[in-house]
């Protein structure tokens, strides 16, 4: 195997197992020990890729978090396809957490567990988180202004506002889930911001 393949391929094994740990236990509460044990590496192949808990901590952001925010939550609102914009609204902060399993229910968003947990005190990391919500924003802020402009949306409606409120609505009930043992706060949720959004149009 290709060297250049093959060290791709280890460090994609340690970030893998990281972010599972990670949102499992959380950053503070991992070891080192504890992620070199997941991947069956040896210490000093671990070492090769990787310096510190930090240097691990920005690469899992930046390939994992970022990947799946931007996939799951980014990508449906740049609405290539020219769908109305309510109802793909309801499809991205609605449909999104009732296709959710029951252990991503306990364990929340990765991205707002590491925004909790170390947003603040990590600097390079409060950078590239603050850096995914800001981009998940200016997309829904550029589909809400479409959605003016086609006589969807209220023009009086402030766009980044709303962007950032349903955001925020849709972090914090799936933050606010992990101590309830069932589904209630998420079902109260999903009436709330279905009409939140009706009521934008």
């Amino acid at each position: 195997m290709d060297q250049k393949i093959k060290s791709k391929e280890t460090q994609n094994l340690i970030i893998n197992n990281a972010f599972e740990l990670f949102y499992k236990h959380g950053y503070n509460k991992t070891s080192i020990p504890e992620i070199i044990k997941g991947t069956g590496l040896s210490k000093g192949a671990f070492y090769h890729h990787f310096n510190s808990k930090k240097n691990i901590g920005e690469k899992v952001i930046d390939l994992t978090v970022r990947k799946r925010v931007y996939e799951r939550m980014v990508v449906p609102l740049k609405n290539p396809d020219d769908a109305p914009v309510i109802p793909l609204l309801c499809d991205v902060f609605i449909k999104r957490i009732e296709g959710y399993s029951d252990l991503e229910k306990d364990l929340g968003c990765p991205a707002n567990n590491l925004i909790n947990e170390i947003g603040y005190s990590e600097n390079s990391f409060r950078k590239m988180l603050r850096g995914i919500i800001d981009n998940w924003q200016l997309v829904m802020i550029n589909l809400l202004e479409q959605g003016k402009i086609k006589g969807e949306i209220r023009k009086n409606i402030d766009t980044s506002a709303t962007a950032i409120f349903l955001i925020s609505a849709f972090e914090g009930v799936r933050g606010i889930r992990k101590v309830y043992d069932d589904d209630k706060i998420l079902d109260e949720y999903l009436i709330a911001v279905k009409n939140y959004i009706e009521q934008l149009a």
